[in-house]
Protein backbone atom coordinates (compact mmCIF):
# COMPACT_ATOMS: atom_id res chain seq x y z
CA UNK A 1 0.00 0.00 0.00
CA UNK A 2 1.28 3.58 -0.84
CA UNK A 3 2.91 5.61 1.77
CA UNK A 4 2.54 9.19 2.30
CA UNK A 5 4.04 12.05 4.06
CA UNK A 6 1.87 14.54 6.04
CA UNK A 7 3.06 17.67 7.08
CA UNK A 8 1.67 19.92 9.25
CA UNK A 9 1.70 23.47 8.53
CA UNK A 10 1.97 26.66 10.74
CA UNK A 11 2.72 30.19 9.52
CA UNK A 12 2.98 33.19 12.20
CA UNK A 13 0.21 35.12 10.88
CA UNK A 14 -1.29 31.78 12.59
CA UNK A 15 0.03 31.66 15.85
CA UNK A 16 -2.09 33.62 18.77
CA UNK A 17 -0.99 36.53 20.30
CA UNK A 18 -0.59 34.35 23.30
CA UNK A 19 0.14 30.84 23.60
CA UNK A 20 -2.84 28.66 23.97
CA UNK A 21 -4.51 28.05 27.48
CA UNK A 22 -3.50 24.32 29.39
CA UNK A 23 -7.15 23.73 29.13
CA UNK A 24 -7.30 24.49 24.98
CA UNK A 25 -3.54 22.15 25.22
CA UNK A 26 -5.14 19.55 26.94
CA UNK A 27 -8.39 19.50 25.17
CA UNK A 28 -6.26 19.64 22.00
CA UNK A 29 -3.88 17.00 22.70
CA UNK A 30 -6.78 14.33 24.01
CA UNK A 31 -8.17 15.30 20.43
CA UNK A 32 -4.99 14.57 18.86
CA UNK A 33 -4.34 11.33 20.27
CA UNK A 34 -7.91 10.31 19.80
CA UNK A 35 -7.16 11.03 16.14
CA UNK A 36 -4.02 8.78 16.59
CA UNK A 37 -5.63 6.04 17.68
CA UNK A 38 -8.82 6.48 15.51
CA UNK A 39 -6.12 5.90 12.55
CA UNK A 40 -3.39 3.59 14.23
CA UNK A 41 -4.25 1.26 11.12
CA UNK A 42 -3.13 3.56 8.71
CA UNK A 43 0.06 5.33 10.73
CA UNK A 44 3.50 4.18 9.63
CA UNK A 45 5.64 6.03 11.33
CA UNK A 46 3.62 8.39 14.13
CA UNK A 47 6.14 11.22 13.98
CA UNK A 48 5.83 14.30 16.02
CA UNK A 49 6.66 18.10 16.23
CA UNK A 50 10.10 19.25 14.48
CA UNK A 51 12.47 21.91 15.61
CA UNK A 52 14.64 24.82 14.09
CA UNK A 53 15.70 24.32 10.61
CA UNK A 54 19.18 24.43 9.40
CA UNK A 55 19.71 24.46 5.22
CA UNK A 56 22.78 22.64 3.80
CA UNK A 57 23.55 24.42 0.21
CA UNK A 58 26.24 24.73 -1.91
CA UNK A 59 26.44 27.60 -0.40
CA UNK A 60 27.53 26.23 3.00
CA UNK A 61 25.00 25.67 6.06
CA UNK A 62 23.24 28.10 7.76
CA UNK A 63 20.09 29.48 9.70
CA UNK A 64 16.80 28.79 8.18
CA UNK A 65 13.10 29.16 8.84
CA UNK A 66 9.65 27.10 6.73
CA UNK A 67 6.40 26.42 7.98
CA UNK A 68 6.66 22.47 9.02
CA UNK A 69 5.37 22.09 12.40
CA UNK A 70 5.55 18.42 12.42
CA UNK A 71 4.97 15.19 10.08
CA UNK A 72 3.33 11.84 10.63
CA UNK A 73 3.65 8.88 7.73
CA UNK A 74 0.42 7.47 6.88
CA UNK A 75 -0.64 4.37 4.30
CA UNK A 76 -4.09 4.68 1.98
CA UNK A 77 -5.36 3.22 -0.53
CA UNK A 78 -4.59 6.80 -2.73
CA UNK A 79 -3.53 10.03 -2.52
CA UNK A 80 -7.58 11.29 -1.94
CA UNK A 81 -7.74 8.53 0.74
CA UNK A 82 -4.84 9.59 2.45
CA UNK A 83 -5.70 13.64 2.72
CA UNK A 84 -9.12 12.75 3.84
CA UNK A 85 -7.52 11.19 7.41
CA UNK A 86 -6.68 14.83 8.08
CA UNK A 87 -10.29 16.19 7.66
CA UNK A 88 -10.87 18.33 10.70
CA UNK A 89 -7.57 17.41 12.13
CA UNK A 90 -7.02 18.53 15.57
CA UNK A 91 -3.49 20.85 14.08
CA UNK A 92 -6.12 23.56 12.52
CA UNK A 93 -9.28 22.59 14.55
CA UNK A 94 -8.51 23.15 17.91
CA UNK A 95 -4.71 24.32 17.86
CA UNK A 96 -3.63 27.18 15.60
CA UNK A 97 -2.21 25.36 12.90
CA UNK A 98 -2.58 26.32 9.20
CA UNK A 99 -2.99 22.66 7.10
CA UNK A 100 -1.49 19.34 6.85
CA UNK A 101 -0.17 18.71 3.38
CA UNK A 102 -0.06 15.20 2.17
CA UNK A 103 2.51 13.98 -0.25
CA UNK A 104 3.11 10.25 -1.82
CA UNK A 105 6.38 8.75 -0.69
CA UNK A 106 7.98 7.66 -4.16
CA UNK A 107 10.35 4.72 -4.93
CA UNK A 108 14.04 5.74 -5.58
CA UNK A 109 14.03 5.57 -9.44
CA UNK A 110 16.42 2.46 -10.36
CA UNK A 111 16.47 1.05 -6.98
Amino acid sequence: MPKFLALYLGTPDSQPAAPPDEQTIARGMAAWQGWMAQHASAIVDGGGPLGKTKKAASAGISDTRNNVAGYVIVEAASQDAAVKLFENHPHFAIFPGDSVEVMECLPIPGA
